[in-house]
């Protein structure tokens, strides 16, 4: 039973990661009073794509037609070992933070070698410009999430997030800083506002767009879909990590129902949250985002020394 739950979450999170995207495009169309397209326009755009056939330069190398299998599959092991609606499946043994890091590293090294196998000047630029912002953000994200595995004295997300779920409503400043330099990296990861617009082809503000120009058919869907999935694994990871309460602890069709209504409703909010920002603020200059991603890693360390000062020190 433990692990049909398991699948069925990870499918749960392959399935409602268009979804989320599709109501953030929505929510920014209605704040832009501009037309908003369906809900559901996402899968029709993977659902066409699936159906036409790839187009692959002559020059290109067997790595730029397995890379977006690879990209694919990385992200849905990432999506394996983070809690969506339960705690303490039979993935939680996996659901290590270093673990769920490194597969968005090994996903973001065969975008970034596919940009650079074609050898145009945009993928090139785009896989430059994504290795750079990965650099500065995978330090953030990891000292960010460390405040939450001090707090529980472990890394495994499951046994975290089952522990800030049992001590109940706790105001922790450590919390508040690390929710803040998640948010931010988070918005830098997945290729948002004010880091990255995915929705421009512009060549001096592309960088994710920029490493998958050259994709199409079957091959673009799969990255689109990664893309997707990513944007929602960010989004459980804020909503379970810093407030986990709905998530379900025992595994039977009231509290499993419950945990997926309560993260399909705190990830609503947090997208309308990402529309009202993304309206509101600039696309920033890349040569700013070495600045915007050192506050994010300040605000990871002033979480952590907030921590070790008020909190261990009990």
């Amino acid at each position: 039973m433990s692990w049909l739950i398991a699948i069925l979450q990870t499918m749960l999170f392959a399935t409602l990661a268009p979804l989320l995207a599709g109501w953030l495009k929505w929510c920014k169309c209605r704040l832009q009073n501009r037309k908003a397209p369906s809900l559901f326009q996402p899968y029709r755009d993977l659902i066409k794509l699936t159906n036409k056939q790839p187009v692959v330069a002559g020059h290109a190398s067997w790595l730029f037609t397995i890379a977006p299998y690879i990209i694919f599959s990385a992200t849905v092991l990432a999506a394996t070992v983070v809690p969506l609606i339960a705690v303490d499946l039979p993935t939680s043994a996996s659901a290590d933070v270093i673990v769920m890091v490194g597969f968005f590293a090994f996903a973001r090294f065969f975008l970034a070698l596919a940009g650079l196998d074609i050898g145009t000047a945009f993928g090139g630029m785009g896989s430059s410009r994504e290795m750079t912002i990965s650099s500065l953000a995978e330090p953030a994200m990891l000292m960010a999430i460390f405040t939450l595995t001090m707090t529980a004295s472990t890394t495994n997300l499951s046994v975290a997030i089952s522990h800030v779920l049992n001590e109940g409503l706790v105001l922790r400043p450590s919390f508040v800083f690390a929710l803040f330099a998640l948010i931010l990296v988070a918005v830098a990861e997945t290729g948002r506002v004010p880091v990255d617009n995915p929705a421009t082809h512009l060549e001096l503000t592309m960088i994710h767009e920029a490493m998958i120009l050259e994709y199409s058919g079957r091959h673009l869907a799969l990255i689109e879909w990664a893309s997707q999935l990513k944007l929602m694994l960010y989004g459980v990871l804020i909503a379970n990590i810093f407030f986990p309460w709905g998530i379900a602890e025992t595994f039977n069709l009231k509290t499993l129902g419950y945990g997926l209504l309560a993260i399909m409703g705190k990830l609503a909010v947090l997208a309308i949250f990402l529309a009202v920002s993304e309206t509101l603020v600039a696309k920033m200059r890349l040569f700013r985002v070495q600045e915007y991603l050192g506050f994010a890693y300040l605000l990871g360390l002033l979480g952590m020394l907030s921590h070790i000062i008020l909190e261990t020190s009990r």
